[in-house]
């Protein structure tokens, strides 16, 4: 039997609640469609160990924030998940979980939706379903009897089998599950791609602390040199210590360059360690250097630091590996959408989560506009936003 709503909602985690209670604030009638469960991906596809990369007090949605005793602490994945299910129930969130959209194309009005709960209705949908819905894998043939797992299946060390493991990718995850693996005890190899560096801690100050002081989460879209598809993430890890290639190689991973494929069983990599890491860290040079800059601008009371000497990491010989984790990331799933907004490459075309089609939204993309368009922090202005632009379609309709 169809079923007809003024708006859907595709995906029940910060982007879709945070759209959701930006619809009820206006008492606009909706749904959200859920596939599995509220906010489930912050547990199906972290590992045992994960923490937010921001402290507990940026943890902030529309009409609810972090109300806890460790405002400077890190959430686990498990409890950004109750977090997220309180949230839900604070407004009284219309989820649907278990329901799976399988299609999205326009009809007279609107669009239609088909699930697999049977076919809805509606004159406006927001696509909520973010940047991780699809584990990137790259086309690599492995040696024979070689076990490979994504960082989305990765939970823990006891799962990985014996022998020496390549973490491919140095981002937050392929580093941080690489050290993990080490303090373990294991061999492991790291090969290292783009990646941007960045200090846990500078000045007496969180990180995340100087970002926001310095209003670096605000900047916009339109003030980047090109799009940001494939803009590496600095690299953190919750807690107060830096998370980067050095450090680990300190750990006992030994470091490689970009794996480019293997030879026998043995992996072959580019000679590319010494500049990629110099890279990362000359990002970190500049974040200290707008700090600094911010510093003397307003006479803040914070002490000097010295600057930290140039990194060097040798590389490693390759040798055998009995694992392969992939820690190369995540892509869009919008295949399900049917409708003529796509660019030259592929991406769904939008401003601020508009898109060209009447009554079709985008939420919870990086870059969405802004730099935290993605984050739990940000995306609630986007759904501000795009609740703003619904309410005012809906009035002009209804006129």
């Amino acid at each position: 039997m169809m079923e007809t709503f003024g708006t859907v909602v595709v995906g029940a985690g910060q982007a879709g609640l945070a759209m959701s209670r930006c619809l009820t604030d206006r008492g606009l009638e909706h749904v959200v469609l859920e596939r599995a469960d509220i906010a489930d991906a912050w547990s199906s596809r972290r590992w045992d160990s994960f923490t937010l990369l921001s402290p507990n007090w940026q943890t902030r949605l529309p009409g609810w924030g972090y109300a806890g005793p460790d405002p400077g602490g890190f959430m686990t994945g498990a409890e950004v998940r109750g977090y997220l299910r309180d949230y839900a129930r604070s407004f009284g969130a219309p989820v649907r979980t278990g329901v799976e959209v399988r299609q999205l194309h326009r009809v007279a009005g609107g669009w239609r939706l088909t699930t697999n709960r049977g076919p809805i209705t509606a004159g406006t949908v927001v696509v909520a379903t973010g940047d991780l819905a699809r584990p990137r894998v790259p086309a690599l043939p492995l040696p024979p009897g070689t076990h490979a797992l994504h960082t989305a299946d990765y939970r823990n060390p006891a799962q990985v089998p014996e022998g020496a493991v390549l973490v491919v990718g140095a981002g937050p995850s392929g580093q941080q599950i690489a050290l993990e693996l080490a303090g373990a005890g294991r061999e492991v190899h790291l090969a290292v791609g783009r990646h941007k560096a960045l200090p846990r801690r500078y000045r007496g100050h969180d990180a995340y602390d100087w970002m926001d002081l310095l209003g670096m989460h605000d900047r916009t879209v339109d003030t980047l040199p090109g799009p940001p598809v494939g803009m590496p993430n600095a690299v953190l890890a919750g807690g107060t210590r830096d998370l980067d290639v050095p450090r680990l190689v300190a750990a006992g991973v030994r470091a490689h360059g970009r794996l480019l494929g293997f030879d026998g069983d043995l992996p072959r990599f580019a000679d590319d360690l010494a500049a990629t890491v110099a890279t990362a860290a000359a990002n970190a040079d500049h974040f200290r250097a707008a700090v600094d800059e911010y510093v003397a601008r307003t006479g803040m009371d914070v002490p000097a630091e010295p600057a930290p000497a140039p990194p060097v990491v040798p590389e490693s010989p390759a040798a055998p590996v009995r694992t392969v984790v992939w820690a190369t990331g995540f892509g869009r799933d919008h295949d399900w959408i049917e409708a003529p907004v796509r660019g030259l490459d592929g991406e769904i075309v939008h401003r601020r989560g508009v898109t060209p089609a009447a009554g079709l939204y985008l939420l919870g993309l990086r870059w969405l506009y802004r730099r935290s368009s993605a984050s739990l922090d940000g995306v609630g202005r986007d759904a501000e936003y795009l609740a703003g632009v619904i309410a005012s379609q809906h009035q002009l309709l209804a006129a």
